[in-house]
């Protein structure tokens, strides 16, 4: 039986095949692409040549989070995003909103976005659950720690995403609006990030979908000993691998390599 993500106008079948989610990143300093794409023009451009190449969800964000990151204001963070989260409103496709602030969900989802990525699972501004439930907007609860320690880690993992999701539920969210986030990279060594992998279907015990980020990230440089613009053949796996033990949808910079990716292992899989 299908389940369906509900994503305020928008749904997605979950379990029918892996959807792409394209990153735009509108930032100066994003660790892989900041500054390439920070203008309107150029950052239209490549949210429509994502969707030209696959991505079912293009996920704009105006605030980097790569390690030792500068933050910014949320009147900073809109400055960046709020004319091309306008613009993207206006194209059929489904628009996601990195970011951990309530006030610049707000304002996108005032705009017409559809779902709100929180790289601090809800946990961090308490606001933001509200502003997603009083939009009927989907929700990316991610994992995330200021230190990579841990007991257990799939239990502490676990028991992080159980208090997000008890946020979410009693702000008035609904069940089929939330999809979990392993948050590779984000308070996790590099073994953290290897074993999460290694035990990604796990997370299904929460009967949410689950979203993978692991596009040219660290984890990625490490193992393979290779700058962020030579990591692609690197996320493939991790696609791969991830697919197969049980993600829904893919967070990815390579939109067009990666379709092919999931297409070829959901044909192996689905």
């Amino acid at each position: 039986m299908a389940y369906m993500l509900k994503l305020r106008d928008k749904e997605l079948e979950i379990g029918k095949r892996t959807y792409i989610m394209g990153i735009l990143n509108m930032t100066p300093d994003s660790f892989s692409d900041g500054g390439k794409y920070n203008t309107l023009e150029k950052g239209m451009e490549r949210a429509l040549k994502m969707m030209e190449d696959g991505a079912d969800i293009i996920d704009v964000g105006g605030e980097s989070s790569r390690p030792g990151y500068e933050p910014v204001t949320a009147e900073e963070e809109l400055s960046r995003i709020n004319d091309i989260v306008k613009k993207l409103c206006e194209v059929d496709t489904i628009i996601s909103i990195d970011t951990m602030k309530s006030k610049v969900a707000y304002e996108c989802l005032e705009n017409g976005a559809h779902i709100i990525n929180d790289i601090w699972g809800l946990q961090r501004d308490p606001d933001m659950a509200k502003v997603v439930a009083d939009y009927g907007a989907g929700v990316v609860i991610m994992h995330n720690k200021e230190v990579a320690e841990y007991h257990d880690l799939l239990k502490d993992v676990i028991s992080f995403f159980e208090k997000s999701i008890d946020i979410a539920l009693k702000a008035g969210i609904k069940k089929e609006n939330i999809m979990i986030d392993p948050g590779i990279g984000f308070g996790k060594t590099l073994e953290h990030n290897l074993t999460l992998m290694k035990r990604l279907d796990e997370l299904k015990i929460l009967g949410f979908p689950i979203l993978l980020g692991t596009s040219r990230k660290s984890m990625i440089g490490r193992v393979l000993n290779l700058d962020v613009n030579e990591r692609m053949e690197g996320t493939a796996a991790t696609v791969a691998v991830g697919i197969v033990k049980g993600a829904d949808i893919v967070r990815v910079h390579d939109v067009k390599e990666m379709w092919r990716v999931a297409k070829m292992t959901d044909a192996m899989i689905r």
